[in-house]
């Protein structure tokens, strides 16, 4: 949007929206102190869960198991300090009915409502062993390993008898595991014996069948290639436990068992144990401990080896890096709640509004994985207390905040004959008349903007003084419905909203197209032109042309949207014509964008460009050009130098143009043929000097009138001066003779004395024919 022209400075629009804004109520206005807590009770004995709150009293408890309220009987009450008492705990009742389940505690004062976490409540139990030790027969040597395995709740604690004796666990030999396993490693004979495992939890006592351990023979020096018994099983486990991953290896020599991680991290050294001769053991586990560990055996010394790899998997619960806080605020205005929660796997999070459920309306909206509550334009209804609870598969977790909704006496009504009316397809201008109520402390209005089709959080202010009564919205959407309201503001707060009234902008028409006109041949020619996004909606295409000296168009030709060249033919060479090109959609015409093309051009272009054999003009070109060029430049020096003798009186002498033939010949080839025709001149020059040496030879002027037959005239000498000193001048276009520069030289000739001039003037060297010079 555009800055309003009458908006307020910065800092009052600051006042205007953020009005009022402060912590004004506290968390602990009703907060829990004691939550119940997950618990495992004991069949027919009794159970007491906590619950204890703080706040402003008057304040009301109450109990729900699985969302339904616990009413007080004679076998669950409340106590006076808000716990819970159930006298006698059982899992299964008469009537089908359990005292298992989920527990929570509901807190209710003035101000609002709270809920606390979900407590599970399950009863104390043990199954029948369904994994009980075998009989094992194993080698001096060996190892021997024997198994119990129940369920339980809490988990059964597991330890081994052997021969009704419980194990001597200072043996080093022996290894416990916490699952119910016992390892027995480097056998002996006094190893055999009968072992039984006693399962123990606060519901029963149970005892395992036994099972016969027989060591024979002596120890074996036959080699054994590593080989693993038992690798480690896939664990999930929550924060602060231990994990326990086994892993048995024999071979004989006994092989060297290690552990790794799969991602290569390293396992690390803190709260890291090794049980027996390779068992890991993870204690106070942390999220960083997940992943999958690796068991290898190696052979000594070698690089033989096996492995076996199983899963860890370590979840925590539900906790808040960032609870939700107690916030006050004016009637109108916008309330925000912030909750972040993390754990493994991520919880969930669910808002409550006074216990119950927050349901999300059109100025109720959660965003941003539900960790943000935002309530637009409250009003008294929406003051209340807000929960966040936070819920994964290792546990949950509750923050509250409290919504107050100021109201001062006194505020302005809301404003008036809210108007909105369409300027063009982005502007709109509103209009609206003072509150009938309250005016004296209205210290501006803020106009509340938003498209009738999204959501009230796209909804967007301007502020406006309080002596302005309109404003023009701009840079709005073509075609698009917008709704508008008031509120009048004052430093104790804002009305209430004005009505709201909802209008559209107008239709916009596409924009000019670009458009572009290409001769095809003397009577088509074809208009092109490029998509835009500034076309915008539109339907197509019209094209128009016309004789420029005509009043009536041909057209329109309709042209598709995706249609970008027309060829527009049977056209006249001998006049011009104008084409006009715009895009329609349904609002109308866009603006045109007209050409003027002839034809004429073209026809003469070809009558007089007949179609030439190029690759013998280049022939031509190559072998003329230089001399042309070097002949021009030579020529119009011997002048210069010839006037130069005239004024200076010099006698006796033609023209001494081989050293100027020498020095300024060269620098005027193109520098593509500056190489070769340098060898050329200046072979010329040093053959012109053999023979006038060996032979006496001399080049008298009959000899030049032969070689240069006609003086161009004065037009050809100015031509030919332009052409040969413009650098523009293309070389391989000029039409002049070619002199070979082989077949001349210009020499010096010893002329008789000529007599003194009449006038008293220098002597005057004769000039017999000076249009040769110019066009050598």
């Amino acid at each position: 949007m555009a800055p309003p022209g009458s908006a307020l400075p910065a800092c009052l629009l600051g006042l205007l929206l953020l009005v009022c804004r402060g912590d004004f109520g506290r968390s602990s206005e009703l907060a829990f102190v004691v939550e119940p807590s997950d618990d495992i009770a004991v069949q027919e004995q009794p159970l007491i869960l906590y619950c204890q709150v703080e706040g402003i009293q008057p304040i009301t408890i109450t109990w729900r198991k699985n969302g339904v309220m616990i009413l007080d009987s004679e076998n669950a009450f409340m106590l006076a300090n808000g716990s819970l008492y159930v006298s006698r705990f059982q899992r299964v009742r008469g009537d089908g009915s359990s005292d298992e389940g989920e527990y929570d505690c509901m807190a209710q004062n003035h101000y609002g409502l709270v809920v606390s976490r979900k407590a599970k409540i399950q009863a104390a139990t043990m199954s029948d062993f369904h994994i009980h030790p075998q009989n094992a027969v194993v080698e001096e040597g060996g190892v021997a390993r024997f198994q119990c395995q129940i369920h339980g709740l809490p988990e059964p604690v597991i330890l081994w008898h052997k021969n009704s004796m419980p194990v001597n666990t200072d043996n080093e030999r022996y290894t416990l595991l916490p699952k119910g396993v016992l390892q027995i490693t480097g056998l002996r004979a006094e190893d055999s014996g009968i072992f039984h495992c006693v399962a123990t939890n606060i519901a029963n006592v149970k005892f395992s069948r036994e099972a016969r351990l027989t060591v024979s023979g002596s120890h074996s020096t036959v080699y054994k290639d590593p080989m693993i018994l038992v690798g480690p099983e896939n664990l999930t486990l929550t924060v602060h436990q231990t994990a326990v991953l086994e892993c048995i290896a024999t071979g004989n020599p006994r092989p060297i068992v290690s552990w790794s991680r799969l991602d290569g991290r390293p396992i690390g050294v803190e709260g890291i144990q090794v049980l027996g001769t390779g068992n890991l053991m993870i204690s106070d586990l942390t999220v960083q401990h997940s992943g999958i560990y690796v068991c290898a055996a190696n052979k000594p010394g070698t690089r033989v080896r096996r492995t076996a790899q199983g899963s860890l998997v370590v979840q925590a619960p539900a906790e808040f890096v960032q609870h939700p806080q107690s916030i006050s605020r004016p009637v109108g205005t916008t309330a925000i709640f912030t909750c972040v929660a993390q754990g493994e796997p991520p919880p969930q999070i669910t808002w409550l509004r006074n216990g119950q459920i927050l349901e999300t309306s059109d100025h109720i909206k959660l965003k941003n994985n539900n960790s943000t509550l935002s309530i637009y334009g409250i009003n008294q209804a929406d003051e209340a207390i807000y929960q966040c609870l936070a819920e994964n598969s290792a546990g949950s977790t509750q923050a509250s905040a409290r919504l107050t909704v100021l109201w001062a006496d006194g505020l302005p009504s809301p404003p008036q004959g809210v108007r909105a009316e369409t300027v063009s397809a982005t502007t709109i201008q509103v209009s609206w008349e003072k509150p009938l109520q309250n005016t004296k402390e209205i210290i501006g209005y803020v106009l509340h903007i938003r498209k009738a089709a999204d959501p009230i959080e796209m909804e967007y202010q301007e502020a406006v003084s309080k002596s302005t009564f309109q404003q023009l919205v701009t840079d709005l959407e073509p075609s698009t419905s917008y709704s508008f309201y008031i509120k009048a503001y004052t430093s104790r707060g804002a009305s209430k909203a004005s009505e709201v009234t909802v209008v559209s902008t107008l239709g916009e028409v596409p924009a000019m197209p670009s458009l572009f006109i290409k001769v095809i041949n003397s009577t088509t020619v074809q208009a092109t032109w490029e998509p835009s996004i500034k076309l915008g909606q539109h339907k197509g295409f019209k094209l128009y042309y016309r004789k420029v000296h005509l009043s009536q168009y041909t057209g329109p030709v309709l042209l598709a949207s995706n249609v970008t060249a027309y060829n527009i033919t049977h056209l006249d060479a001998s006049v011009v014509y104008e084409v006009k090109l715009l895009a329609y959609n349904q609002h109308g015409d866009g603006n045109s964008t007209v050409r003027f093309v002839s034809l004429r051009e073209t026809v003469e272009r070809t009558v007089l460009n007949p179609p030439c054999d190029c690759m013998k003009d280049e022939q031509n070109n190559k072998t003329s050009t230089t001399g042309i060029i070097i002949g021009i430049h030579i020529g119009v020096t011997c002048i210069i130098f010839c006037i130069l003798f005239l004024m200076f009186g010099y006698r006796g002498r033609l023209l001494m143009c081989k050293n100027v033939q020498e020095q300024l010949s060269t620098p005027q080839i193109p520098r593509s043929q500056r190489s070769a025709t340098g060898l050329v001149l200046n072979g010329a020059t040093r053959r012109d000097r053999d023979d006038r040496d060996l032979n006496g030879k001399q080049l008298d002027m009959n000899e030049l009138e032969r070689l240069f037959p006609a003086s161009p005239s004065q037009e050809q000498q100015e031509k030919g001066i332009m052409l040969a000193h413009s650098p523009s001048a293309p070389h391989d276009e000029t039409q002049i003779s070619t002199l070979p520069l082989d077949e001349f030289s210009i020499i010096e000739e010893q002329p008789d004395p000529l007599p003194k001039n009449p006038c008293g003037g220098s002597p005057a060297a004769p000039a017999p024919n000076h249009g040769p010079a110019n066009e050598g």
